[in-house]
């Protein structure tokens, strides 16, 4: 299969942990439809790990635990399907989940034939208890071959977190999507941490093999099973706009049962998922950076820029400190030089204000931990 832009879902792995099963499933996935998640694009609904039996049958096939799901994955599977979306599952290259629970290692064929009997849609494939002399570019081209020939087209999701150089070998296996991050928590620190991990991690993003920032904890709230501090509703916002404008997959974490209107209606905002969304695909760039009394350059306040399909530009601009911070740009880092002739017209995409460049650049002052993710339109000057 070929996947042309990132995909977009709910995991269960940051609200429920161990404590998933057939009824909160299918609770996950009325929660979608009746929120309007579904219709905005989130359309993968993933069981990660301790799904499963902790042994395989006598014939080496994986079970799923009867405690958590008595009809077994078909009958999830059909249910997230009537209700027009795809079901995804986990496993993991080594001898046991990250759980401790059967991995796919040496059954990746099997396996792979399992999930696509079940209708299973998507695999999580993360990196655990992998054998030291296995290369992991090796395992995962192994369970590449083996979805490609199961007889279903299943998006492969690759989680080895940027272990072992992954960013070099990746798109060799036919991967779908791939980690580039450990976990993120339900912390701003640790949004602020994986984001400035991505600063090189750019020019290995593209169409077809996405780059994954790790799923969202936007309305985490401080619960559930990678709850630690309580995020704002500001840091939330700039931790979905730098996953969107990044290109990363939208797999939502909390718990769409409860989450509050604010947050189902973030989530939802059609002109952030619009550039997610968009199918050029180019590639995100550094432009800008910080002025205050001087000039310089703080990774923790920045601007990207990143070219969509109909000729429009997204640019975000980020303040991932904590104080207030000038944010600036210039055109001609974006390919205008003043003989163009050219301004931006700039509608920021949470807000709908619009505004335009002046004098060939655009500055701001950003909050702290806040965010403007533009939309913008060429015009002559």
């Amino acid at each position: 299969m070929i996947q042309k832009t990132p995909p977009m879902g709910w995991n269960s792995w940051n609200t429920f942990g161990e404590k998933i099963s057939e009824t909160t499933v299918k609770e996950a996935a009325n929660a979608l439809v009746s929120t309007g998640l579904k219709d905005a694009g989130y359309t993968y609904l993933v069981i990660d790990d301790t799904w499963a039996l902790r042994e395989r049958d006598k014939n080496g096939k994986l079970v799923p635990d009867p405690a958590k799901f008595p009809n077994g994955i078909r009958a999830v599977s059909d249910y997230v399907h009537g209700k027009g979306m795809k079901l995804g599952i986990y496993s993991c290259v080594g001898t046991m989940t990250c759980a401790q629970y059967p991995g796919s290692y040496e059954y990746e064929f099997e396996d792979a034939g399992t999930f696509a009997e079940w209708g299973v849609d998507f695999l999580k494939y993360d990196y655990c208890f992998k054998p030291a002399f296995e290369k992991g570019e090796l395992l995962y081209r192994r369970m590449g071959l083996a979805l490609a020939n199961c007889g279903r087209d299943i998006l492969f999701s690759a989680c080895s977190w940027g272990n072992d150089d992954t960013k070099s070998w990746i798109k060799t296996t036919g991967a779908h999507m791939w980690r580039s991050t450990h976990d993120v928590m339900d912390s701003w620190e640790s949004v602020r941490m994986r984001a400035k991990e991505q600063f090189d991690l750019q020019k290995y993003n593209g169409r077809g093999c996405f780059n994954d920032m790790d799923m969202l904890v936007v309305g985490m709230n401080g619960k559930g099973n990678v709850g630690l501090t309580p995020g704002t509703f500001v840091q939330y916002r700039t931790h979905f706009a730098l996953w969107a404008l990044l290109g990363s997959p939208l797999m939502i974490g909390c718990d769409i049962r409860s989450a509050d209107s604010g947050i189902i209606d973030l989530l939802k905002n059609p002109g952030v998922i619009a550039i997610n969304q968009d199918e050029a695909y180019c590639q995100p760039f550094l432009i800008g950076g910080f002025r205050n009394f001087a000039v310089g350059v703080d990774e923790d306040r920045f601007c990207f820029a990143r070219f969509l399909g109909n000729g429009d530009i997204a640019i975000g601009m980020f303040n991932l400190s904590d104080e207030p911070g000038n944010l600036f740009f210039h055109l001609s880092e974006l390919g205008l030089s003043r003989i163009c002739g050219r301004k931006l017209v700039m509608t920021e995409v949470f807000s709908g204000e619009v505004s335009e460049s002046r004098a060939g650049q655009y500055t701001a002052l950003i909050d702290k931990h806040d965010c403007r993710l533009f939309r913008c339109r060429l015009e002559r000057d």
